[in-house]
């Protein structure tokens, strides 16, 4: 899939600390990043905002988690077609992408530069990002 105009990224993450890190470097890419601590904060995020270029989605989160999340999203017309990455530490990540419709999945703990492919694979930036550490 090409990358898209949009460069805001919406995080669904329901650990500070990881979206924190995951936040400042996206941002070093050149992203706009929106975060959400679990699905239902995110669908509302969604239902109230323009789709964002991607969705980082966690799977296991309170209240509405990655799966049901992605029920959700796939219902609406309106967000169907965001991409998504999935971003967790559960194991057999790629049959529950595959599961879930989802091209792409990246490993807790996060390597960056798999991370920072992921998300340039999604969205292009409005400039030339800096190089980020691998």
């Amino acid at each position: 899939m090409s990358a898209v105009e949009r460069h805001d990224v919406l995080l669904v993450e329901d650990d500070y600390e990881t979206q924190e890190a995951t936040s400042e470097v996206l941002r070093a890419l050149g992203c706009s990043v929106h975060v959400a601590a679990n699905g239902r904060l995110a669908m509302a995020y969604l239902a109230a905002h323009p789709p964002p270029g991607l969705v980082l989605l966690d799977l296991m989160m309170p209240e509405m988690n990655g799966w049901e999340f992605r029920a959700a999203q796939l219902a609406d017309p309106r967000l169907a077609a965001i991409p998504v990455v999935i971003v967790s530490a559960g194991s057999g990540l790629d049959e529950q992408a595959r599961l879930l419709g989802v091209e792409l999945a990246v490993k807790k703990p996060v390597e960056l530069g798999a991370l920072v492919a992921a998300v340039l694979r999604y969205v292009r930036v409005p400039r030339a990002a800096p190089r980020v550490g691998t």
